[in-house]
């Protein structure tokens, strides 16, 4: 029989629908998120005559347990939006009203009436997700890092500038070293030439005289103080984050290392490692987001719009502009956006182009999303075709300029 089914999922629980191809809504159920919740969804499904290959499933996430475990089933699981899906719980009634049994329903409509406008969930291999989600955690972990140096940079601005002075960037490791052994300007003022040396030691620098000599006159250069108490209580806060800042730094390292070990045993990673611009990192985090479904994106227009690199148009009699797409996958846009700037000294037919559109007046992030739309194609084709980036054969009608010198 064939039937759609509409979960809306929650922490606690999900509110399952199942409708028909009539529109009639056959079966309700509330079910738990653990194994048993996922037994009885099944046993209702089959109640009703369902199937995991007559019974498409549509949510409003592609990522939590329930969705893993309905695709290795072998369900067709359709993620669909959730601002989408509001849209469509306006289509079956005006009143505003909203629950979790009614959004099952409307998500169950939605497949019944309009499957062909959605994608299903791609068919992306394990080790394509594992890439994804060490990316995303790598990506996490630096956001985490960055958010506790700067809480760390504020609290030295309340009362001990002259560590700033010494140590502008506080994720060397000798500035992680040295504040800690002395969190304090009463500390930093009483710190002696020997015990420098050792803690930069520590920290991998070797004797260097001068930097020694400059550190030393940054920390004992006057400065406006606070009162001795309010010292040690802002000391213990940066002894603190400077533990929490170090932690952080290994995990990112730690991270950093799976992912590259994981990524680099990919097919498709020798493809994306030639592309000019994408290192190690950069390249993990394209291809997490895009996956490795050969059946995902059938042209280069759609992994444009799944990037955000696509503007869109909007038109209404003679009204007409373009503006820069806002509904996009959002780590993607970031990768991209971040390949189009490394592909500005990394390849003249990129730097070319972006050039091009900024003497059209494009402003500088508009003239990178028009160069990642650019790229996006190119790399496309190459996945497509399972070929190494060419970057003469991606900017075919580059201009060539002389060489003054052979000149």
């Amino acid at each position: 029989m064939q039937l759609t089914c509409g979960v809306d999922w929650a922490e606690a629980h999900h509110d399952v629908a199942l409708v028909d191809v009539d529109g009639a809504v056959v079966a309700r159920s509330r079910i738990d998120t653990g194994a048993g919740g996922f037994n009885d969804l099944l046993a209702v499904i089959a109640e009703h005559g369902g199937s995991a290959e007559h019974t498409a499933i549509a949510l409003e996430t592609d990522k939590n347990l329930l969705v893993v475990a309905l695709a290795e089933a072998g369900f067709t699981v359709y993620p669909i939006n959730p601002r989408a899906v509001a849209r469509y719980r306006e289509r079956y009634g005006q009143a505003g009203g909203k629950s979790d049994p009614g959004d099952a329903a409307v998500l169950a409509h939605i497949l019944r009436t309009d499957r062909h406008l959605h994608r299903p969930m791609p068919a992306v291999s394990d080790q394509a997700r594992a890439i994804k989600a060490l990316a995303r955690q790598h990506q996490e972990a630096v956001w985490a890092l960055q958010h506790t140096v700067n809480r760390l940079r504020s609290v030295l601005l309340e009362f001990y500038p002259q560590a700033l002075q010494a140590f502008p960037n506080l994720k060397h490791r000798a500035a992680t070293t040295v504040l800690a052994a002395v969190p304090t300007p009463a500390a930093g003022q009483k710190l002696t030439r020997s015990r420098l040396v050792t803690l930069l030691r520590r920290a991998g620098r070797g004797n260097h005289p001068a930097l020694v000599e400059q550190i030393l006159a940054d920390l004992r250069s006057p400065a406006l103080r606070q009162s001795a108490r309010i010292e040690d209580a802002y000391g213990n806060t940066v002894g603190g984050l400077i533990g929490i800042v170090v932690a952080q730094q290994q995990a990112v390292d730690q991270l950093q290392t799976a992912l590259g070990h994981e990524f680099d045993n990919h097919p498709q990673a020798a493809i994306l490692r030639s592309v000019p611009g994408l290192g190690a990192i950069l390249a993990a985090r394209v291809l997490g987001e895009i996956g490795d479904d050969p059946t995902r994106f059938t042209d280069p227009n759609g992994l444009r719009a799944f990037s955000g690199t696509a503007p869109v148009t909007i038109a209404s009699g003679r009204s007409r502009y373009v503006k820069a797409r806002k509904v996009r996958n959002k780590r993607l846009a970031d990768a991209c956006h971040w390949w189009a700037f490394a592909m500005l000294t990394k390849s003249p037919g990129g730097r070319e182009h972006y050039d091009k559109r900024r003497a059209a007046g494009d402003h500088h992030n508009a003239a990178l999303r028009n160069l990642a739309n650019k790229l996006l194609g190119r790399l496309w084709w190459c996945l497509t075709h399972n070929q190494l980036w060419d970057d003469n054969a991606a900017w075919p009608h580059r201009t060539e300029h002389p060489n003054p010198i052979a000149a």
